[in-house]
């Protein structure tokens, strides 16, 4: 079984707003209690307008799931421990079942994920501190002021 940490971060400006999303594959390296990561992907994706910061969070999500799978393939995806981590607390504590799902659109994000959960060994959520996801954050920023940019006129 192999371990790999995602990074996940979803952003909205406005909220809702345009909004993207950054996601960051690692690697741990060194022993226990010592744990380090070597970054192995990242990717940061613009989603569009009238997006929610929390839609754009399960998004990230959504997207980290799916890209694993059709970056590594399905036989590697099903033998993985898959250890996302989110500042979201809201998102790490619904899809830990701590927190009721009310939004109709979050509901359906969370089916989602859920169904993508079973392709994989296992997929643990883990709320960490905003500081520690600096690069998914820096990828989300990026692609909203690339696509802020696309935009203009002259």
């Amino acid at each position: 079984m192999k371990k790999i940490i995602i990074y996940t971060d979803g952003g909205s400006r406005g909220n809702p707003g345009k909004a993207a999303i950054g996601v960051v594959f690692c690697l741990p390296t060194g022993q226990a209690g010592n744990e380090k990561e070597e970054i192995i992907k990242k990717f940061g994706e613009y989603l569009g307008d009238n997006i929610t910061n929390n839609e754009a969070e399960y998004q990230a999500v959504i997207f980290a799931l799916k890209k694993f799978k059709a970056v590594f393939g399905k036989k590697i995806a099903e033998v993985s421990d898959i250890e996302i981590r989110s500042d979201s607390e809201l998102l790490v504590n619904q899809m830990n079942g701590k927190y009721k799902i009310e939004n109709e659109k979050i509901q359906k994000f969370f089916i989602e994920i859920w169904n993508l959960k079973i392709d994989f060994q296992l997929v643990k959520f883990k709320a960490i501190p905003r500081e520690k996801n600096k690069e998914a954050d820096r990828l989300v920023n990026e692609a909203l002021d690339g696509q802020l940019s696309s935009q203009k006129l002259f």
